[in-house]
């Protein structure tokens, strides 16, 4: 049996991080595309087999298994390939979950989408799966705004000459799939995986914020109140009398919503940072020196 090298097909080194798999599998899924190369069967067979290796790439523990495969594999060639090597010990996905090669087959038409390499390290050995896991059908980046993660929002897709509104739900966030039933080519299921582009006022930390606010020396000193941006608008940070540079200050639910619960946000953390005049009046200079004299 052909033995499959999901990093050559993927174009990356085997020691690749996870965010380089990501870059290019969404590289090559859009060069391929069905929607791009109609009637393609090259294109097609490409694309199938790009989608292949990220399903495994991409997933830990599959990875895991398939490095190990692979170890095996190189030893049993550089021995001159005596007899059949032993696939049986690789029938299968260890510890309980299997992936279901029907639904897999089912995805692309029942043609046998997913190769018999595939299906012999992660799908066969003991029969039928006895755990399901999600198939990944034909996938398609799709960018939003953190604005738009925050709140939710919809996209119209088109397909087969027909519009379909589709609803991104709030709390969504970088490599969240979200599943359009009979959206993909010939009717097959269209995954969407969810690009949460990045917003300048904030750094996104799971479902936490995180950003800053300015004050004066004299409002840090003397307390007072800091504007700060959030995701609803601006709203006023009351600043204790003494408060230090890098001071962090969390306001509660003023983050994103979790994506099963909208009602349940996340916080807001608030770093702030004092700010030095570089010049000072004749008669602030005077009282500063003045308090400078005073001990504490």
């Amino acid at each position: 049996m052909e033995y499959k090298d999901y990093y050559k097909i993927l174009g990356v080194d085997r020691k690749a991080s996870d965010d380089e798999i990501r870059k290019a599998y969404r590289k090559l899924a859009k060069q391929y595309h069905p929607d791009y190369n109609p009637n393609n069967k090259d294109a097609e067979e490409r694309f199938k087999e790009i989608n292949e290796a990220y399903e495994v790439l991409s997933d830990s523990k599959k990875r895991s298994h398939y490095d190990r495969l692979g170890s095996d594999y190189s030893s049993w060639q550089r021995r001159g390939a005596p007899g059949n090597f032993n696939w049986d010990q690789y029938g299968g996905f260890p510890g309980g979950t299997r992936v279901n090669i029907d639904d897999l087959n089912d995805l692309f038409g029942g043609g046998g989408g997913f190769s018999d390499f595939f299906q012999t390290i992660f799908g066969m050995g003991g029969g039928r799966a006895s755990a399901r896991s999600q198939p990944q059908g034909y996938q398609q980046e799709l960018g939003v705004t953190l604005e738009e993660a925050y709140k939710g929002t919809t996209r119209l897709l088109q397909t087969d000459g027909k519009q379909k509104q589709v609803r991104i739900p709030a709390g969504v966030r970088t490599g969240s799939k979200v599943r359009v039933a009979g959206a993909g080519p010939n009717g097959l299921d269209l995954y969407l995986i969810v690009d949460v582009k990045d917003d300048p006022r904030f750094e996104r930390r799971g479902n936490d914020l995180h950003t800053t606010a300015t004050v004066d020396v004299f409002t840090a000193i003397l307390g007072g109140e800091a504007d700060v941006e959030t995701m609803e608008g601006r709203v006023k940070l009351n600043v204790p009398a003494g408060t230090q540079p890098e001071q962090v200050f969390r306001l509660a639910g003023r983050g994103m919503p979790h994506v099963k619960n909208s009602k349940e946000k996340g916080d807001l953390f608030v770093k702030l940072k004092v700010q030095i005049p570089r010049y000072l009046s004749p008669k602030q200079r005077e009282l500063l020196e003045e308090v400078s004299k005073i001990k504490f």
